[in-house]
């Protein structure tokens, strides 16, 4: 089962960065790139995680609006793309470990200044 649900999440991601990029022209969604997606063992609720290039906090606001707004249009254009009993129900969160990773390499960096 565990298999299934991996391909499951991968067709999804597969298909929802395409949606984004063909049939969703709302503009505060520009620039989201869609990072992972972790689909439950029933296939009824699915966290899609994204990231953004930027880092303001507004911005990540507008792009989280967006992408709450296309909700019903990417679980339909879904509906039609992937062959499943039911399409699950979609949750858009903002994918935090880039910005986790680049505080850790600033943190690194910090470090090696105050050896020298």
């Amino acid at each position: 089962m565990k298999h299934r649900i991996g391909r499951v999440e991968q067709e999804i991601n597969k298909e929802v960065t395409d949606i984004l990029l063909k049939r969703v022209r709302d503009p505060r969604v520009d620039g989201v790139t869609i990072t992972g997606v972790d689909l439950t063992g029933d296939l009824q609720h699915c966290k899609i995680y994204y990231s953004i290039l930027s880092d303001k906090a507004s911005d990540v606001e507008k792009a989280q609006a967006g992408l709450d707004k296309a909700n019903g249009l990417i679980r339909r254009e879904l509906g039609q793309r992937i062959k499943i009993y039911k399409i699950p129900e979609l949750t858009f969160l903002q994918d935090k470990s880039v910005q986790y990773g680049e505080r850790i390499d600033e943190l690194i960096r910090q470090l090696h200044e105050t050896e020298k």
